[in-house]
């Protein structure tokens, strides 16, 4: 597979072998495992890195692998990218030690062979039950995170496939309350079906 990276406006690409993506398994766990314990990002202390964390993280170490020429290790944090986040194309890392403005360009997921569960059963147009609809809504709008002096949060669109940044917020209050708003409509979607 191949993972195409834009740094300082130049794009690249590293070729990560599908076997080498089945293999280093245990060692993207391990990374997961890592931080889990938190993260320090920029100027702050994550205590629990959500997925979108967890691959900026990794980001900032594959342009520190990529910078140091360490091949192995930037195949190595390529790979961790693509197993962990399906149906990424594109990473730009920040250039500027600022983790949390590292940027992703999601195109569409595979589509699996359908799962037969409760929800699948309902009747056309139904949606998702609440159960359902908060866990999804919860992956598909991240948490508040600093962005140099402001807050803010992304929200993933299902249409485009990628993942939008809320504006910036003054305060970490302001944030968490729009992504509340955010959370709020993508939850009532979820239940009507969209």
């Amino acid at each position: 597979m191949i993972l195409k990276l834009i740094i300082d406006d130049q794009p690249r690409e590293i070729n990560v072998p599908d076997a080498l993506l089945a293999e280093a398994r245990d060692y993207f766990d391990q990374i997961d495992r890592d931080m889990d314990r938190g993260w320090q990002m920029g100027r702050d202390w994550i205590e629990a890195p959500d997925r979108i964390q967890r691959a900026q993280i990794v980001a900032d170490r594959l342009l520190t692998a990529i910078e140091t020429d360490n091949l192995k290790l930037g195949t190595l944090m390529a790979g961790y990218l693509l197993d962990r986040l399906p149906g990424v194309e594109t990473v730009e890392p920040d250039i500027q030690g600022e983790i949390q403005n590292t940027r992703f360009d999601i195109g569409r997921q595979p589509q699996a062979a359908p799962v037969v569960s409760p929800a699948a059963s309902k009747p056309t147009g139904a949606g998702l039950s609440k159960l359902e609809a908060m866990e999804q809504a919860g992956r598909d709008v991240t948490q508040v995170f600093k962005v140099g002096r402001g807050y803010r949060f992304s929200v993933f669109d299902r249409d485009t496939g990628t993942w939008m940044d809320a504006p910036l917020a003054p305060t970490e209050q302001e944030a968490g309350r729009l992504r509340q708003e955010a959370f709020k409509a993508r939850y009532e979607a979820l239940l009507a079906g969209g």
